[in-house]
């Protein structure tokens, strides 16, 4: 799981979070490791038994109310005792002024104190969210994420072998790129793969002597989708004289990314090969299995089916014969 660090969490704008920082600007280079929220009420008492450092400490109204109803100094007290534990950090909700002596201890500990408008519910509800999809495992693979009807295909393959150029072909069908060359790809739970592309090369593509091309400027934003789950994996591989490959779909592969299997095909490129179709073809043909219906499968039942009778028409045949 990676972490996010205040600094980041204070600059999100596309979350809707809305924060501003009140006071231990210090401290923003900690990080957040726990999606889950935490509303430190029995540690304002002095219980900080059950406190949890690395989770956001989230202030609402009851919270700031009992602290300005205790005395002075058991406040003070309380707030350097919680202080001593490196909490990642304070935010009060509601648009509600901090308290002085809150400002101080956070200052001095180099704790953010942060504060957003939201009522306490809708911002514990945001950024739980925010956080569970940030948080989550992540990583980068090479090769191409399209958008083929509604089917996210992962094409993968060695350096010049036209992972590019079957997405270029894709995307001139009508089919959308999500990204090209570097795919983001987040974990979400419980177990679906996401793709996307970062940032640097968003909605561009590299051509092998056509160079670096953006194809939201060429084709429009209906040939873009900014992330995509992904559902099949497709690697190209070079057709080698005298190796086998399977022509009828019976042997199932994965391909294991984050702990997650998903559907992998092998296809050889050669002159001739018309691997745009295949790829599309194969989406499709995914898109059939996800609703239960397997051709390889369907296929070998009713060939299976086809020599018991002929099998047994033969055998009846025979036993006819003798018994003549």
């Amino acid at each position: 799981m990676s972490g996010l660090s205040i600094q980041e969490l204070l600059g999100e704008k596309e979350a809707g979070l809305d924060l501003e920082i009140l006071a231990g600007e210090s401290g923003l280079g900690k990080f957040i490791n726990s999606p889950r929220i935490q509303k430190p009420g029995l540690a304002l008492a002095g219980y900080t038994t059950n406190l949890h450092p690395d989770r956001i400490q989230v202030l609402g109204s009851t919270e700031l109310s009992y602290l300005a109803h205790l005395p002075p100094e058991k406040a003070e007290e309380n707030l350097a005792q919680i202080c001593t534990l490196d909490i990642s950090c304070f935010i009060i909700t509601k648009g509600q002024t901090a308290p002085e002596s809150l400002i101080g201890h956070a200052e001095r500990a180099g704790i953010p104190l942060l504060r957003t408008h939201h009522q306490s519910s809708t911002f514990i509800s945001q950024i739980t969210k925010f956080l569970e999809e940030r948080l989550l495992p992540s990583t980068t693979v090479h090769g191409v994420l399209v958008d083929v009807l509604g089917v996210g295909v992962l094409l993968m393959g060695k350096s010049g072998i036209g992972k590019s150029e079957c997405a270029l072909d894709l995307v001139l069908k009508g089919h959308r790129l999500v990204a090209d060359d570097v795919v983001k790809v987040r974990l979400k739970l419980p177990a679906v793969l996401f793709g996307e592309g970062v940032d640097l090369l968003h909605y561009h593509m590299e051509i092998r002597g056509l160079g670096i091309i953006n194809i939201k400027h060429l084709f429009g934003v209906a040939a873009i989708r900014e992330r995509k789950k992904i559902d099949l994996a497709v690697e190209l591989v070079e057709w080698e004289d005298g190796r086998q490959y399977d022509r009828l779909g019976l042997e199932d592969e994965s391909y294991t990314l984050l702990g997650i299997g998903i559907p992998l095909l092998r296809i050889p490129v050669r002159q001739g090969r018309n691997v745009t179709t295949i790829v599309e073809v194969a989406a499709r043909n995914q898109l059939l299995k996800e609703m239960g219906y397997h051709s390889a499968i369907e296929f070998q039942d009713r060939l299976e089916k086809r020599m018991a009778e002929t099998a047994h028409l033969h055998a009846h045949t025979i036993i006819g014969d003798n018994l003549e």
